[in-house]
């Protein structure tokens, strides 16, 4: 008998979810009406013994403590702040991510982000659809990226891709993060307030944990100033969203590009009123050939798990 599998969210890949359904007795809980969703699950939870998942969906430690004979959870992303760790680890169960495979896509949406809210492009988007160009009203001119100062908050594999980019544009790169990467040539900040001190714009690419909730309020915003632009890739939870709204609103931040949200998919309605910030629905590692990767990498996992050779990608617990 195949092993049983939970589903709780579906792959983009076509192939992926093939592959998936050839392998295993799958179990769909995304296709289940959110209020039929608990019985559904309590009669299928006998047999769970993997769960594929996305950062965003995670696993709560009471969904895992109702699935006795569950071996491994495959997050689909890197996400980890909505998966059970804690119980995992006193468990024993296997967690696996899809580290390396998005860096890239990830990191070209930063830094369009940080085009579209420095060049204005859908803020002039929006002039040319509304006729504002055949009235001849009046352009602001936008700003140049070159021989700025970007500031890296995380500087792990997306934050060094994205410091790879910005070198392309003339801009120049610092980071800061609690310990130092070793060999790294980037300078880094004493500190996350220092680093908006000293950057016009400050990418955000630390990882969503307790310590890091909400790290970005109103001083660090302060200290990036009327100039500058917030480009956030990483966790809604980092920034504080009202802080973020009020620095906007009141002029105190120049600008925002926002790909995550502290409570997605919903987003404040005075976010989107605002004209000084960019909004894209966490869509950093959507492409094609992406997500069939990063699916690629669930499958395969799953498939060394239930072999009994080493995971590809696991969590250290």
């Amino acid at each position: 008998m195949p092993p049983d599998l939970l589903i709780l969210a579906p792959s983009p890949s076509a192939a992926v979810n093939a592959q998936l359904e050839r392998r295993y007795a799958c179990h769909h809980a995304w296709q289940v009406p959110a209020d039929e969703r608990h019985a559904w699950l309590a009669e299928r939870a006998p047999v769970i013994r993997a769960v594929v998942t996305t950062g965003a969906l995670g696993l709560n430690a009471a969904d895992m403590g109702s699935l006795p004979k569950l071996e491994i959870v495959a997050v689909n992303g890197v996400g980890l702040d909505a998966v059970a760790l804690d119980k995992a680890r006193e468990r024993g169960i296997a967690v696996t991510t899809t580290p390396n495979v998005l860096t890239d896509d990830v990191a070209d949406l930063a830094l369009g982000l940080l085009l579209a809210s420095a060049r204005h492009i859908a803020a002039l988007d929006r002039f040319v659809r509304d006729g504002g160009w055949e009235r001849r009203a009046a352009i602001a001119p936008a700003s140049s990226l070159r021989g700025k100062t970007a500031g890296i908050f995380g500087f792990g594999q997306i934050g060094q891709a994205i410091a790879h980019r910005l070198a392309a544009f003339g801009v120049q790169v610092r980071y800061f993060q609690p310990r130092a990467v070793a060999a790294s040539a980037v300078p880094r900040a004493d500190s996350l307030l220092a680093l908006a001190q000293e950057s016009d714009y400050l990418f955000v690419c630390a990882p969503g944990t307790p310590a890091t909730r909400q790290i970005i309020g109103r001083a660090v915003l302060d200290a990036l100033g009327p100039q500058g632009t917030l480009v956030n890739i990483a966790r809604g939870a980092l920034i504080d969203e009202e802080a973020l709204i009020a620095a906007l609103r009141d002029g105190r931040l120049g600008a925002a590009g926002l790909d995550v949200f502290a409570d997605e998919p919903r987003v404040p309605n005075a976010l989107r009123a605002l004209p000084n910030v960019v909004l894209t629905p966490h869509v950093g590692s959507l492409t094609v050939e992406t997500r069939h990767a990063m699916g690629q990498l669930v499958v395969d996992n799953l498939q060394a798990h239930f072999a009994g050779l080493p995971l590809l990608t696991p969590v250290k617990l």
